[in-house]
C-alpha cells in the first residue's frame, strides 16, 4: 500500500501517528507539494476527485480518503492496540470525542492558518484575513471546553488513549507552529499538561 501525504499538513499527520501507535510498518509514503498545487494534478485527482489528502492506496488499486475512513480500515487490518473503541458504546463515544476534536479544533484552527499565514497563501485564494482572525478567536474558545474535558479525565474519550487524542494533538501542534497557539498562555493548564504527556510519545514523532 500507498500513503499520499503533505508533510506537515495535520490530517496526513493524524494518519501518520495512528500508523506509528500501531507499529504499522510497511506502507510507502508518497509526498504531495501542495504549496505547488500538486494535489490539483490530474494525476491527484484520479487519486482523489476533491483534491486531497492523505489517500490511501490499497494494494487491489483503490484509492481510499478522509482520514477517518484511512483510519477505520487500518483498524480493520491491524485491530491491535485498539484505537477506536472496543465495543459498540466504547465506539461510539470515540467516535464523539474524535469529531469534537476535528470540527471544533482542527477545522477552526485550520481556516485561521489558511486564511492569516503569509505562507499559505497558495492554497486559500484570495484569503479572507477577518474570517481568519474570528476562527482563531472560535478555536480559542473550543479550546477551554477541552481544557474542561481533561480537569475530569486523562484523555479527550476517557480514561485511555485512542484516535481521538491523535485529532486534538496534531491539531493543536498545527496551531504552535503557525500561530504559535499555547494553551498554558491562554489558562488552560490542562490541556497543556495534556499536550505534553502527548509529545511525549514515540508516535508524535511520526
Amino acid at each position: 500500500m500507498k500513503l499520499f501525504i503533505a508533510p506537515r499538513a495535520p490530517n496526513p499527520r493524524r494518519v501518520q501517528m495512528f500508523m506509528a501507535e500501531k507499529g504499522i510498518a510497511g506502507i510507502e509514503l508518497v509526498p504531495v507539494d501542495i504549496n505547488k498545487g500538486e494535489h490539483r494534478s490530474a494525476a491527484h485527482r484520479a487519486r482523489n476527485p476533491i483534491a486531497r489528502v492523505p489517500v490511501l492506496e490499497l494494494d487491489n488499486g483503490r484509492y481510499l480518503s478522509e482520514t477517518r475512513a484511512i483510519c477505520s480500515y487500518l483498524e480493520g487490518i491491524y485491530p491491535l492496540p485498539n484505537l477506536m473503541g472496543n465495543g459498540y458504546e466504547e465506539r461510539a463515544f470515540v467516535e464523539m470525542a474524535d469529531r469534537h476534536a476535528e470540527w471544533a479544533l482542527l477545522l477552526p484552527f485550520a481556516n485561521a492558518i489558511r486564511h492569516t499565514h503569509p505562507g499559505l497563501a497558495s492554497l486559500e485564494h484570495p484569503q479572507f484575513a477577518d474570517f481568519g482572525a474570528a476562527q482563531r478567536e472560535k478555536a480559542i474558545e473550543s479550546a477551554r471546553s477541552f481544557d474542561d474535558v481533561l480537569q475530569r479525565q486523562d484523555f479527550m474519550a476517557g480514561e485511555r488513549f485512542s484516535i481521538a487524542d491523535i485529532t486534538a494533538f496534531c491539531a493543536l501542534e498545527f496551531a504552535r507552529g503557525l500561530l504559535k497557539f499555547h494553551p498554558q498562555g491562554h489558562g488552560m493548564p490542562a490541556l497543556q499538561a495534556w499536550r505534553e504527556r502527548m509529545a511525549m510519545r514515540e508516535s508524535a514523532r511520526a
